[in-house]
């Protein structure tokens, strides 16, 4: 048999993926995640179809059985006939650029089902944050007709605070053994958790760090219109209080819907889209600068210390003006 031609061209690639072809969905996020000048076209095709999925994020101290949640729910919605993709941001190699892990061993056994898909994505150098690609390819992913989204981060680092501007619905899963640690996470994942699950829940301190947890959230100061963050307890290797966690996820969704939040959030993901764009395209004109004869001999004059690197700074910024 002869292998299926993948379309090339933008616009029938997406016209591909968006009719359920994966083939062409994979191509179409490699070329995302290429970052050259086809994505700004690939873009543009993909961003009049989006707007419809629901994005939850994933994220967690390591070892907390983040990946195992996921494979829990995608079960769950697939039983609620909707579909899924999964995003896992793994850490970049800092050779290749490309995620380390790979996709989600834990989650090969839905490989075969056409209403799931699994990418593993690398934070490529923004300092263990989300890359611009990673948030384009939710869009893509968007586009593509998956009712629900999961992106789920390594839990450490800035991937924190980008995944509260990339998901509508952040689960933070923490461990009972984290416990002894719950005040220096105060600081962190309790301003982006809307919802908390205490997985592992059959090891001992479980109710301690639900009743600490439920503690905090009742701290945060709040009227009759808040939403109330839940902590839920969980045993995802059983497969105990996920539907529960599941129930409240939902809850969360249809309180954006109600509080007119989903609209703020979403519009503070594209200024977060349009900021990255911005940054990207200046980072290349500089990288550019450099390579001309003015560029390298601004290089020169730093390195005789005839200037200091901020008027080195004002010189390009008058350039690129």
């Amino acid at each position: 048999m002869g292998r299926t031609m993948i379309p090339v061209e933008p616009q029938k690639l997406i016209e591909a993926a968006r009719g359920g072809d994966r083939a062409a969905l994979a191509r179409l996020i490699s070329r995302i995640e290429h970052r050259n000048e086809e994505t700004r076209k690939m873009i543009e095709l993909l961003y009049p179809f989006t707007g419809n999925a629901q994005v939850w994020g994933i994220t967690g101290p390591p070892g907390a059985g983040k990946s195992t949640v996921v494979d829990r729910l995608i079960s769950h919605l697939r039983s609620q006939g909707k579909s899924v993709a999964v995003v896992a941001v793994d850490p970049s190699s800092p050779f290749s650029g490309g995620a380390i892990l790979g996709d989600r061993i834990r989650m090969q056994q839905h490989s075969g089902d056409a209403g799931v898909y699994i990418r593993s994505l690398g934070t490529r150098g923004r300092h263990g944050g989300l890359s611009h690609s990673t948030k384009e390819v939710v869009l893509a992913l968007d586009a593509s007709k998956f009712d629900v989204i999961l992106v789920e981060t390594a839990g450490v680092g800035q991937t924190e605070l980008d995944i509260l501007k990339l998901a509508q619905t952040v689960m933070v899963i923490v461990v009972p053994e984290s416990g002894d640690s719950i005040q220096a996470m105060k600081a962190g994942l309790m301003e982006i958790a809307d919802v908390f699950a205490v997985n592992k829940s059959d090891r001992p301190e479980a109710d301690k760090m639900v009743r600490e947890l439920t503690q905090m959230v009742g701290l945060n100061p709040h009227d009759a219109d808040s939403w109330i963050v839940p902590v839920c307890k969980t045993e995802a290797q059983r497969d105990v209080g996920v539907i529960e966690l599941l129930g409240q996820v939902e809850k969360h969704q249809d309180y954006l819907v109600r509080s007119g939040k989903k609209n703020e959030k979403a519009k503070a993901f594209l200024r977060e889209e349009v900021n990255d764009i911005l940054t990207e395209e200046l980072r290349r004109s500089i990288e550019f600068m450099f390579t001309t004869d003015g560029g390298k001999d601004l290089l020169e004059r730093l390195l005789k210390k005839e200037i200091a690197p901020y008027e080195a700074a004002a010189i390009l910024s008058g350039i690129s003006g």
